[in-house]
């Protein structure tokens, strides 16, 4: 539970399949079609060269960027990222897909995002580059960002990070074993946490 000892963060660095949009990605689909059996995609993709690794990067960017095209946003996205705007909290995006996909699915949705860190830019999530990353481009000290998203790898990195980790469950029970600093079931609920501890500092 938080407490008034707890402030608000200066930073909040955000996932983006599942945590600002519904879950775009058939995964088992996609491995299936690139042919790498039940391994991670990204790290099965660094194992590959050449033909191989470029005929199963084509497949996986064909189903990125028809997720992209086809976003839908979670609900309470907006609200959160404008209640972050008005308070001067930098938001970053951290997300293991394609630069390309995010600024589709940024596009389509008109997300104000301070900082985009895609695959491309940095050792991909669980690593903790990323959010380090994204906490120097916005000027903050990484215990003053929290990582927010639904997935395993979103947990991992945060707490590889060192900052306070919310994982969005969306109703599930916890299919993994790293333990996030706070569990909300969506973006509203991440938000009143948010306006409670405004309140509280």
């Amino acid at each position: 539970m938080m407490n008034a000892r707890q402030t608000l963060p200066r930073a909040m660095l955000l996932d983006m399949d599942g945590t600002l949009t519904r879950p775009m990605l058939d995964f088992p689909a996609i491995k299936q079609e690139m042919g790498i059996g039940q391994r991670p995609i990204l790290e099965a993709l660094a194992e590959l060269d050449g033909a191989a690794r470029a005929a199963a990067l084509a497949v996986l960017h064909r189903h990125e960027e028809h997720a992209a095209e086809n976003s839908i946003l979670n609900a309470g996205c907006h609200d959160l990222l404008d209640w972050l705007e008005r308070r001067k909290i930098g938001t970053a995006l951290i997300t293991r897909n394609s630069r390309q996909s995010v600024r589709t699915v940024c596009r389509r949705h008109g997300l104000k995002i301070s900082i985009v860190i895609s695959r491309e830019d940095a050792p991909f999530k669980p690593q903790p580059d990323a959010l380090h990353l994204a906490c120097r481009r916005l000027g903050v000290d990484h215990q003053q960002a929290w990582m927010v998203g639904d997935g395993q790898y979103d947990v991992e990195a945060g707490l590889a990070a060192g900052m306070n980790t919310v994982w969005i469950s969306h109703r599930r029970e916890k299919p993994f074993d790293a333990q996030p600093w706070q569990t909300v079931v969506g973006l509203p609920e991440l938000l009143a946490m948010l306006q409670s501890l405004e309140e509280l500092t």
